[in-house]
């Protein structure tokens, strides 16, 4: 790493003077290092942060904010930068602090099933780490385990106790692993999904549970999206599932353009739903056949070793991979399940009619409604030109998830991209208390600015 003598003007001299007594090689404004970790995952906003700073320690962090504080500069915190909605962005002058090197796990008890992490410690590691001790991480968003949402839930649900170092330097133990506490407010759970607006996590510390038994993967062919729901209840009665997932044809035929897949089917189908699920086979076979003797499905294949599991993951898993080379206009939303073939067809049709010369990608996570529908740029037209187009028609798109009590970000957060769009999903009078919240936690607004309200 490579540190420049020549600060941006957003971080003023006295500032950078400060961060490089404090840091170091661990400060740096080679602009190289800006424009790595100045960005997450979305490519519409201008990245132009000031400086990166690489803490090791809480206490490192609390200087940081106590220097952002008396300098007047404000702090974008970096973690895997995977976001979709430039919640990771410093695209004004900010400081970016990157978890990168507090990657450490801390502890280990076996008696709550509880594991103490650093911020910067990926999910991998974690899973890794509670297999060593017979346990499992449920929610790994690097392989299959990325749709077990249906069973194990969000992320939020595996927290059981944060560090936080908040807007004004002080220091938060919330939860702290208990199962039970009734003691007023969850500060803990408004911290979760804050993206970074009000506190720098720290420290985490999630909980593990007991392996699944052996799981097997099923591919159907669905003739009408709108059976797919009976698909899930007829599966639900049968067997217990851990995922229950779809794409459409589109999506298939560009996974399988890459030359490393085979279709499942001979004959394709309009959408396709992945089931993954544990235990009784000749159940889930009963179940196959209702759902074709119902016309609810035309064809369908299942697994018969973890290899082949695998592999039928992959055709819903390599999606976003493989549609990244089309710079797509992605919309991550969520709605009740039971609205999901109601919202897929309103919003569909609506599409279709704004963009008949555009290719349209659908994937998602029936299990619990979230949808991801994924506009593809062609390659004659401008990211602008193509992003500005898309724009345009996203009210209608959150309208339609506002009329079905819906979220407008399901996974990704409000950041930049969304923000003007929040009232789709809180109300005002939510909004008023979600900004008393922010100041409370952060006075002088240095935590992430600009983002999510």
């Amino acid at each position: 790493m490579t540190t420049a003598t020549a600060p941006s003007p957003a971080l003023s001299s006295a500032g950078a003077a400060a961060l490089a007594e404090a840091f170091g090689e661990r400060f740096s404004t080679a602009p190289e290092d800006l424009a790595h970790w100045g960005r997450d995952w979305t490519r519409s906003f201008t990245v132009a942060p000031s400086a990166v700073v690489f803490p090791e320690t809480e206490g490192e962090v609390q200087t940081l904010v106590a220097l952002a504080r008396t300098h007047g500069f404000k702090l974008v915190p970096s973690g895997g930068r995977t976001g979709l909605s430039g919640g990771a962005v410093a695209p004004a002058g900010e400081v970016v602090v990157s978890f990168d090197r507090m990657n450490k796990v801390l502890g280990f008890d076996p008696a709550g099933r509880l594991l103490r992490c650093q911020p910067g410690v990926v999910v991998a590691e974690v899973a890794a780490r509670a297999e060593a001790e017979g346990l499992y991480y449920p929610v790994d968003f690097a392989s299959a385990g990325s749709a077990q949402l249906i069973r194990y839930g969000m992320t939020r649900q595996w927290v059981a106790g944060l560090r936080v170092v908040t807007g004004t330097g002080e220091v938060l133990e919330l939860g702290r692993g208990l199962v039970k506490d009734n003691t007023g407010y969850d500060l803990k759970h408004l911290v979760i999904g804050s993206e970074g607006t009000l506190g720098l996590i720290t420290e985490v510390t999630v909980r593990l549970t007991t392996p699944p038994g052996p799981l097997s993967v099923l591919v159907l062919a669905l003739p009408a999206f709108p059976d797919v729901m009976k698909v899930l209840s007829t599966f639900e009665r049968a067997v217990p599932v851990t995922a229950f997932e779809f794409f459409s044809e589109l999506a298939l035929q560009k996974v399988v353009a890459r030359g490393d897949l085979t279709r499942p089917f001979a004959e394709p189908a309009p959408f396709y739903a992945l089931i993954e699920f544990e235990g009784d086979g000749e159940a889930a076979l009963e179940a196959f056949e209702h759902c074709l003797e119902a016309g609810w499905a035309s064809d369908g294949v299942v697994s018969q070793s973890g290899e082949q599991a695998a592999r039928l993951w992959r055709l819903r898993e390599d999606i976003s991979e493989t549609i990244a080379a089309w710079t797509p206009y992605k919309n991550d939303i969520a709605v009740p399940v039971a609205a999901v073939p109601e919202f897929l067809a309103a919003v569909d049709e609506r599409v279709t009619a704004a963009y008949p010369d555009l290719e349209v990608v659908w994937f998602g996570h029936i299990g619990d409604g979230n949808l991801h529908l994924n506009i593809l740029k062609p390659d004659d037209v401008s990211q602008e030109a193509f992003y500005e187009r898309c724009h345009r028609v996203s009210p209608e798109i959150f309208a339609a998830v506002q009329a079905l009590g819906g979220s407008i970000s399901a996974e990704h957060g409000v950041g930049l991209l969304k923000k003007d769009y929040l009232h789709f999903s809180r109300g005002e009078a939510e909004r008023t208390l979600m900004k008393a919240v922010r100041q409370a936690f952060d006075p002088d607004g240095v935590l992430n600015p600009g983002k999510l309200l």
